[in-house]
C-alpha cells in the first residue's frame, strides 16, 4: 500500500507541474502580447507619420478585397452579341436520325380507309368486326430492334436504322405503292430522351413531346443552367454507331451557337454543363483553408484594434 501511495503522491505532483507549466505559459504569451502593444506604441509615437500610412495601407488592402469581391461574373449572356436575331436564321434542323430502342409511331393513311386496314396494327381487329362505316384509327408503335429493323404488318422487316423520320416515310410510301393508291404515311417518335447534367437545377434525363429540340430547349428543360454554370464550356455527347462517341465543346455565349451542326440535338444527346473556375476551385480548396482565412481575418482585426486603440 505504501508504494501505491507514492506513486499517487508521484503523479499529483507531475499534474500540478504540468498546470503550473501551463500557467507559466498563458503568462508568458500574455506578456508577449503586452509587450508587443508597449512596443508599437512607442514605435507609433516617435514616427508619427506612421499612424496615418498604416492607416492609409489598411484602407487600400480593404479597398483591393472590396473591389475583387464585387467583380461581376463573366459570361452570363446567352449569345452576347450585338445582332444575335440575324444569326438565328442560320440554324439548320436536319432531322433526327433513328437509332436502336426508338419508339415509332407509324400511320397509314389512303383514300380506301377499308384498304389501309392492314397495315394499321390498332384496325387490324376491327377489319372482320367494323366491315361498315369509319373506324377511328390511332398510330401504332414500332420498337426499333438491335438490327435496325421494324416488324411492320405486310411489308415484313423493314430498315429504318440510321435514317431521319422524313426518309422513314418516304420509304415506306414507296413500299406501300404496291398494295395502294397514293398512300400517305406519318412517322413521330415517342421517346425522345435527351439527358442533362452538371450544373443545372433539374440534372437527369428529360424527354421531349417534340423532335425538334435544340440546346437551348434541352437546357430549359432541365430548369436552366445554375449560377455556377460556365456557358462558355457545355460539352455534347453523341454515340456514333461503330465508333466512339463524340464530344463536342459548345460556346452558348456566342451567337455563332446557331450555325453549329450541333445546334440541334438528336436521340439519346448527353449535355454536360462545366463548372466556372469559381466553383472548381471551391470543390478542390482544401477544408482548412476556410479556417486559415477566419484565423487571418481574426488577425486583422485585432491588428486594427491595436492601431484604433495607438491613436
Amino acid at each position: 500500500m505504501r508504494g501505491r501511495d507514492l506513486v499517487e503522491d508521484e503523479m499529483t505532483k507531475r499534474k500540478k507541474e504540468q498546470r503550473g507549466k501551463g500557467k507559466e505559459g498563458c503568462g508568458i504569451l500574455w506578456e508577449v502580447v503586452k509587450e508587443m502593444y508597449r512596443c508599437l506604441t512607442k514605435f507609433i509615437y516617435l514616427c508619427p507619420n506612421l499612424r496615418l500610412m498604416m492607416k492609409n495601407t489598411f484602407f487600400y488592402i480593404l479597398l483591393v478585397m472590396a473591389l475583387a469581391s464585387c467583380k461581376p461574373k463573366e459570361n452570363m449572356v446567352y449569345m452576347s452579341t450585338a445582332h444575335p436575331d440575324q444569326q438565328i436564321t442560320q440554324a439548320k434542323f436536319l432531322g433526327n436520325q433513328i437509332q436502336e430502342g426508338d419508339q415509332l409511331l407509324i400511320l397509314v393513311s389512303g383514300l380506301d380507309d377499308i384498304a389501309v386496314r392492314p397495315f394499321n396494327l390498332g384496325s387490324m381487329g376491327a377489319t372482320n368486326s367494323n366491315t361498315s362505316g369509319a373506324a377511328p384509327v390511332t398510330p401504332s408503335e414500332y420498337t426499333v430492334n438491335e438490327s435496325g429493323f421494324i416488324n411492320f404488318p405486310v411489308l415484313g422487316n423493314v430498315f429504318v436504322k440510321g435514317m431521319t423520320l422524313q426518309q422513314a416515310r418516304e420509304d415506306l410510301e414507296e413500299r406501300l405503292t404496291r398494295y395502294l393508291t397514293d398512300p400517305m404515311v406519318s412517322v413521330s417518335l415517342k421517346n425522345f430522351n435527351i439527358s442533362v447534367l452538371g450544373e443545372v437545377k433539374e440534372p437527369g434525363q428529360h424527354q421531349s413531346t417534340t423532335q425538334k429540340v435544340n440546346v437551348f430547349q434541352a437546357l430549359a428543360l432541365a430548369g436552366d443552367m445554375t449560377q455556377s454554370g460556365d456557358r462558355t464550356k457545355v460539352k455534347l455527347i453523341r454515340a456514333q454507331e461503330g465508333n466512339a462517341d463524340l464530344v463536342v465543346n459548345l460556346d452558348l455565349s456566342s451567337s455563332n451557337i446557331t450555325s453549329s451542326p450541333y445546334y440541334y440535338l438528336q436521340q439519346n444527346d448527353i449535355l454536360y454543363v462545366e463548372p466556372d473556375k469559381f466553383k472548381q476551385i471551391e470543390a478542390n480548396s482544401n477544408p482548412n483553408s476556410t479556417r486559415w482565412m477566419q484565423y487571418t481575418g481574426f488577425a486583422l482585426g485585432i491588428l486594427t484594434l491595436i492601431i484604433t486603440l495607438a491613436r
